[in-house]
């Protein structure tokens, strides 16, 4: 996998389950890119405004322009300033002479306002002393359609935009388009268009500000997956009304907000948890049902595919701690979509397999990410689910398939890190089983619950073949082939650090403790930085992650010393992990910076 370049754009992001707005340049409020997953082209379908969308220098796909007087107004000439409302809404403050602008963007999220779209809501306050006619408008190109699994591959038709009414229509010139979009404004306005290769639009809303007063208006984006569905949704949005819309979603996200007593956590533990929560899951627009994908995010280098752990023990954990009934859900759309071969490899979305190889840890999520949902929720009935039901016993059937003849332990082909296993026993994977049949031994059938090995017995077997050392010296080793033959070094994504978390080891235990230590501690991986929560550096760990740069507050893949991303950047499944490891070393450890 070649890891991506991180943008150089420090963007504003925002979406929801149904469309992502990854690009929102702080520098105008311009969006670039507007994303959805589509089922049937197995991919993430993004329009652009131009095919360097990320670099931020081409034509927008969406820009809001201010005319004051009949004279056009650089939006952003005397500065524009940003915040995140509940850490996921985006809005931006612009003064314009005696005119301050305010701006939203958001797409819809909530019970009554769960919709395809997007709201680019603005409002004009006039603090000068006579009245001033306005002109708020979006105008926009379409310069690039692609289609994206990992790495982005464009359209063969020509982009298309059109006029239906009042609306203006973006689609491609050839079926199946797979997707369209459709923008209008919240009252009458004024459309033009411009045809080329790349065609472009405006849509135009005259107002009248008076003196120490203020107008607002909003455009909206809908989608859908061909031109007509688009035109629908996008009457909805504007039925609907943008207040609406706003109020209930600034509602809908405040219930999923934590809490730890610690602002500067909570804003840690927030900010990664709603990245997670709708970068990390989306509903493809064809057929409506979610699905669990590494990242939404254009320039995560892992892109839609998926591996069951990653999903099931980094993802849902951060949103069960903010949705139980999503999590729940998404527990039994993994299994119905991936339990066919739990823990075989990276998935396609759709649970197609994209690359081949097995892990323990994969196969053992379904039990743990169940375990963990019943204890926390006390809804044990998920357990009575037929599908649920199936694949727990299909992954216990295939984890006693990799047990050893002789020894109490399982093999694995490869890491979590996806590189093959130089041996083929892991300390990660073998503390995961243990963990795994434990949870199985509490929810499958008792008879069948009494073949299962002991999982005190894996734990004894880790003690006695992943050491080594002198008396008082010992450290765990990462590998072993149970003849000799160890592998010393850490897997950063599987890491020795977690053995705590899986009840392997104590948080004190003496040999723990020593290897915890042994662990270089420059982070380049910020999965095992995050592992070290659970180590003698915890709130040192804590700290860092506190004030950590990322990849613009986001989590990455690969970070320096000082925290800052150097690639792999817009990890939504990473920053699943994060949230949820965080809220536990604090909530269950008393941990504090």
């Amino acid at each position: 996998m070649t890891h991506d370049a991180l943008p150089a754009v420090p963007w504003q992001i925002t979406g929801n389950h149904w469309l992502s707005v990854p690009c929102i340049h702080p520098a105008d409020a311009s969006v670039h890119a507007v994303g959805v997953l589509h089922r049937g082209a197995r991919s993430a379908v993004e329009f652009c405004g131009s095919e360097g969308y990320l670099s931020g220098s081409g034509p927008a796909l969406l820009r809001p322009t201010l005319e004051v007087n009949g004279t056009v107004v650089a939006l952003a000439s005397q500065g524009i300033v940003w915040e995140r409302a509940l850490h996921w809404l985006p809005t931006f403050t612009s003064n314009v002479g005696d005119l301050v602008v305010r701006g939203t963007i958001f797409a819809p999220f909530g019970r009554d306002a769960d919709i395809a779209g997007v709201v680019y809501a603005m409002s004009v306050e006039n603090r000068g002393s006579s009245a001033v006619t306005v002109t708020l408008a979006v105008e926009g190109t379409l310069g690039h359609r692609q289609l994206r699994v990992r790495t982005p591959r464009s359209f063969a038709d020509a982009h298309r935009v059109t006029q239906s009414g009042d609306v203006v229509v973006l689609d491609g010139t050839e079926p199946p388009g797979h997707v369209a979009l459709a923008i209008t404004a919240d009252g009458e306005g004024e459309i033009a268009l411009r045809a080329g290769v790349a065609p472009s639009y405006a849509v135009r809303r005259a107002l009248t500000v008076p003196a120490k007063g203020r107008a607002e208006t909003a455009f909206y984006v809908g989608a859908g997956p061909e031109r007509d569905g688009a035109i629908a949704t996008v009457g909805v949005l504007r039925r609907r009304g943008w207040k609406a819309l706003l109020t209930g979603t600034r509602e809908a996200i405040r219930t999923l907000e934590q809490a730890t007593g610690l602002e500067s956590l909570d804003g840690l533990i927030n900010r990664h948890l709603l990245f997670a929560y709708f970068y990390g899951v989306a509903r493809a627009l064809d057929d409506a049902h979610y699905y669990l994908v590494r990242s939404r995010a254009p320039w995560c280098a892992r892109g839609v595919t998926v591996r069951d752990w990653e999903a099931l023990s980094w993802t849902v954990p951060a949103i069960q701690l903010a949705d139980a009934p999503l999590a729940r859900e998404l527990i039994l759309r993994a299994c119905e979509v991936h339990g066919y071969a739990p823990g075989q490899g990276v998935h396609y979305f759709d649970g197609t397999l994209f690359e081949p190889g097995y892990t323990l840890e994969g196969a053992a999520s379904y039990a743990i990410a169940t375990e963990r949902y019943i204890r926390e929720t006390g809804d044990d009935q998920i357990v009575e689910e037929p599908i649920l039901a199936d694949t727990l016993y299909h992954s216990a059937d295939d984890i006693e398939k990799r047990r050893d003849e002789t020894h109490s332990l399982y093999h694995t082909e490869v890491t979590l890190s996806g590189a093959p296993a130089v041996h083929p026993f892991t300390l990660h994977g073998n503390a995961v089983i243990a963990y795994a049949l434990d949870c199985l031994k509490r929810t499958l059938d008792e008879e069948d619950a009494k073949e299962l090995q002991d999982p005190e017995a894996v734990r004894a077997a880790l003690r006695r073949h992943f050491t080594v050392g002198e008396s008082g010296k010992s450290v765990f080793v990462a590998a072993a082939d149970l003849s000799g033959g160890v592998t010393r070094e850490d897997d950063p994504v599987a890491s020795a650090l977690w053995l705590p978390m899986f009840e392997a080891v104590e948080r004190t235990d003496s040999v723990f403790r020593r290897t915890a230590k042994a662990i270089g501690k420059t982070p380049t991986h910020l999965a095992q930085q995050t592992a070290r929560l659970f180590g003698p550096d915890a709130a040192t760990v804590l700290e860092w992650l506190r004030r950590a740069p990322l990849d613009h507050g986001l989590a990455a893949e690969f970070v320096d010393a000082e925290g800052k991303a150097t690639s792999n950047g817009g990890d939504a499944t990473l920053s699943g992990l994060i949230a949820y490891a965080v809220w536990y070393t604090v909530h269950t450890h008393g941990l504090r910076p």
